[in-house]
């Protein structure tokens, strides 16, 4: 997992870079910054309008008592396009806009959300209870024998 890691932030920063120095050489460097700008500052726009948006649909999902899960998955993706648009390049934004338009992240999550599922099917989560009980063997607190 480390390796996949290093790998993947080793490798993507320089095929970006020798992208935008491509994309340089075809339109010139200062339409490719303007490129780097632009998307930096549409992307900054589009993530405070689907992060609020998705912030007021949490907050309603909890005052009407229902867990909002998906609406947590769509802000980790939201968080995550964030951070594709935060560094700089033309597939990091690329990647970074698919997760804040809504209906790609929208495909996004379904996917997401079978593969998660899939997880849980092959029980590669685990749950851990304290002192190695399982859930339903926990004794409930006795508030007769405090501790003083």
């Amino acid at each position: 997992m480390l390796l996949k890691l290093i790998l993947l932030f080793v490798l993507v920063p320089i095929g970006e870079l020798a992208l935008l120095i491509e994309i340089g050489r075809y339109i010139g460097v200062w339409p490719t910054i303007g490129i780097v700008v632009v998307t930096g500052i549409i992307g900054s726009f589009l993530l405070k309008q689907q992060g609020l948006s998705t912030w007021r649909r949490f907050q309603n999902d909890l005052s009407r008592g229902g867990f909002p899960g998906n609406i947590i998955l769509e802000g980790v993706l939201l968080l995550v396009g964030g951070a594709f648009l935060l560094t700089p390049g033309v597939v990091t934004d690329a990647l970074g806009f698919i997760l804040l338009i809504p209906p790609s992240r929208k495909l996004v999550l379904k996917g997401l959300k079978a593969y998660l599922k899939r997880k849980f099917d092959l029980n590669e989560f685990i749950y851990i209870a304290p002192d190695d009980k399982p859930p339903e063997q926990e004794q409930p607190l006795d508030p007769s024998k405090r501790i003083n």
